[in-house]
């Protein structure tokens, strides 16, 4: 398979076509699939270390034909020295009996999202934006790990270990299931959603603020209580793929989302089209000038850029 296709499929920058091929490539072998696989850890490797970046991906891609091994080994030692470095000692539980812990720290450029198997065999995603801590190894009988962001996870079955994750709203505990958890701490907002399994959302200081959801239902924290909905839409947790999904939407919220992944400020400065509703989606690696134009047809203003101090007017 060709390097150069990979690596545009992992960025979201291919055709339908392209990715019904690699699709088609890494279903036909476990051998295509377990290449599939390490080929993305390199690349999000290559992400947290600083060596992608959108405008010199292909230069990059050409060159790495003749000295990928060794561009392997280099990212690696940068990977491997940011962990020992930012590696602490951490606890991480609030019961009385926790001990501290060797934690490692992943963060998540803008515009960016990570794959990552955790220690117990647990998959993670991350999507921009989003830091997370996790221990170097889990300790028996607690698996636990602390988000700040957005993360969708497959967890390992393992009925003796529950696991959970910590935000800075509610604490999520489950045995094994596939789940999304939205806790951004800046935004102030909290919303777990469940596609397979059973988990229970719980407030650390206050055993009563509790549910239990059931597949295909969500929570969302509303002034100090879970509220349970039903899932209406899961273009939404497409964030993996690579795609910003939204429905029903006020124009603030979609410029909320893209300040997020874009990593800038947007100044609404035209209150009148703040509270439009929208429905639609957008490629991330499109770039923020393609979405503010696709929006323009529906929504009528202009905007500025400063590049100085990375902000958009929006008028």
């Amino acid at each position: 398979m060709d390097k150069d296709l990979l690596y545009r499929f992992f960025e979201g920058d291919v055709s339908v076509e392209e990715m019904k091929s690699v699709k088609e490539w890494a279903e036909a072998s476990e051998a295509n699939s377990q290449l599939l696989r390490r080929e993305r850890k390199l690349f999000n490797a290559m992400i947290l270390a600083g060596h992608v970046k959108p405008e010199d991906r292909r230069t990059t891609l050409n060159k790495r034909k003749n000295y990928f091994i060794r561009e392997f080994l280099k990212i690696a030692s940068v990977v491997v020295i940011t962990v020992g470095i930012t590696a602490a000692l951490f606890s991480i539980g609030r019961d009385t009996d926790d001990v501290s812990v060797a934690m490692q720290t992943i963060t998540v450029p803008a515009g960016q999202r990570v794959n990552l198997d955790l220690p117990d065999g647990s998959n993670v995603w991350l999507n921009a934006g989003t830091r997370m801590q996790y221990p170097v190894s889990f300790m028996k009988g607690k698996r636990e790990v602390i988000l700040d962001g957005e993360a969708y996870f497959e967890v390992a079955h393992n009925a003796e270990c529950p696991f959970i994750v910590r935000t800075h709203a509610m604490d999520v505990e489950v045995l094994g299931t596939k789940f999304n958890v939205e806790a951004y701490s800046k935004r102030n907002i909290f919303e777990a959603s469940l596609m397979q399994g059973k988990v229970r959302v719980k407030s650390p200081d206050n055993e009563k603020t509790s549910v239990v959801l059931l597949p295909h239902y969500k929570t969302t924290l509303r002034d100090g209580k879970l509220v349970v909905s039903k899932i209406d839409d899961y273009n939404v947790y497409r964030w993996k793929e690579g795609l910003y999904c939204f429905k029903n939407n006020p124009f603030a919220r979609i410029m909320e989302d893209l300040e997020r992944y874009y990593d800038l400020k947007i100044q609404l400065d035209k209150k009148s089209i703040e509270n439009v509703i929208l429905t639609g989606k957008f490629r991330i690696s499109d770039g923020l000038d393609y979405a503010l134009r696709v929006l323009q047809k529906d929504v009528a203003f202009t905007y500025r850029r400063d590049k100085d101090n990375d902000v958009i007017y929006i008028k």
